[in-house]
């Protein structure tokens, strides 16, 4: 079965009491047995609820994964990965990481007694020299966020001893465009409020694993901590997942056309887009993925009030948290998605102010580009201004 057609059938067969075709939403919190300790296989809906299991099924099969274990955010799945870890243990980090991660990492777990160490991880030899005998996990965004570097998959699972495990946020890349477990990562985490869900409408996350033990160890994490989607938002989620596969051809297509614009423009000092000849991992995301998404990022010539109004005035682009819907969203990382990072490690991470986070929908083309040039018009970079940010 191909792609497409799992997220359409597999773990939404037609429900066996009515024959109705979609799954239902089961809104139940418990479930009547028939005598102590005999039932159907539900008991509570924090541990199990017929709709969350259905959702866990299809993402699963979408990442070739055993098993599949959903969340009431990425957040919370992020948290029940890293609870496989003791205190005392270690983790290698990529450097350029989702700002609510970070600050899950350094403000939360390092309380709890777990360590962290954030390299560029696109540097083998960085990662090695990470390395140290506590260090059992290594945490992959790929391409990551908002920089849109590319971390070799294959290669730092090939580095890992026994007993280590590679973490992979897939969110930006989705499992249409990459297939981590494929390439030697044992999980793979999504928030599935981005292009899986892909209408900005429900938040949730999902841990994906083929590794048996890994897979009790979060599922307990989540039966234990509780953070599990209702049985709407899984419902909501399911849905969304159905038309992934033609989502993310659009959300590529209108990528790649901006990403080129933008480049074109000597207003524009800099763009990250992993499609461009001009990424310096180009050829790796050839390999690596099959498709280069729908996430870009770049850097306005001028003094950063000028990215702040661009990202102000733009009509089709929202200015908004998150990513991933069909609808196109402009950031400011810096000032939203980052803003937990102290302010010198986001500088010397490249996450500068005139940096912007462009999540490229899937309205027509040409409507987009107008609203990207006009806005670029409207705010002229003057001449005493033109050096004030360069990458």
């Amino acid at each position: 079965m191909r792609f497409a057609t799992k997220a359409i059938h597999v773990g939404q067969e037609p429900d066996p009491t009515t024959g109705a075709t979609i799954v239902p939403i089961y809104q139940t919190s418990t479930y009547t047995q028939l005598r102590v300790g005999e039932h159907k296989g539900f008991d509570y809906s924090r541990t199990i609820n017929p709709t969350r299991l259905a959702l866990e099924r299809q993402l699963a099969s979408l990442e070739n994964a055993e098993y599949g274990t959903a969340f009431a955010s990425g957040m919370a799945a992020t948290d029940a990965v890293l609870s496989v870890l003791s205190a005392g243990d270690h983790a290698v980090v990529s450097d350029d990481i989702y700002g609510g991660t970070y600050r899950l990492f350094s403000r939360v777990l390092q309380r709890h007694g777990l360590e962290f160490t954030y390299v560029d991880m696109s540097d083998l030899e960085a990662v090695r020299a990470a390395v140290r005998p506590a260090t059992k996990l290594f945490w992959i965004e790929t391409p990551s966020n908002p920089l849109l570097k590319l971390i070799d998959i294959r290669a730092i699972a090939a580095l890992r001893d026994a007993g280590q495990i590679v973490v992979v946020d897939n969110t930006f890349a989705t499992p249409y465009f990459q297939q981590p477990l494929a390439l030697g990562a044992e999980v793979v985490v999504h928030s599935t409020t981005k292009y899986i869900g892909g209408h900005s409408d429900v938040v949730g996350g999902v841990a994906l694993t083929s590794n048996r033990e890994l897979y009790e160890a979060i599922k307990f994490a989540q039966n234990a901590m509780g953070g599990v989607p209702g049985p709407q938002d899984a419902w909501l989620t399911m849905r969304g997942a159905k038309t992934l596969a033609v989502r993310m051809r659009e959300h590529e297509r209108n990528a790649r056309a901006i990403a080129e614009f933008l480049e074109s423009r000597a207003d524009v000092v800099r763009v990250h887009y992993p499609g461009l000849a001009s990424h310096p991992q180009h050829e790796l995301a050839k390999r690596q993925m099959t498709g280069f998404g729908g996430m870009l990022s770049c850097v306005l010539a001028g003094p950063p009030q000028r990215a702040l109004e661009f990202a102000g005035s733009l009509r089709y682009f929202s200015l908004a948290e998150s990513l991933g819907g069909v609808e196109s969203l402009i950031s400011h990382p810096a000032r939203m998605t980052h803003g937990s990072i102290p302010p010198a490690d986001r500088e010397r991470r490249g996450i500068n102010d005139g940096l912007l986070r462009l999540s490229v929908g899937i309205e027509d083309i040409d409507d987009l580009l107008e609203d990207l040039r006009r806005g670029l018009d409207a705010v002229p970079v003057t001449a005493d201004s033109w050096d004030s940010v360069r990458p």
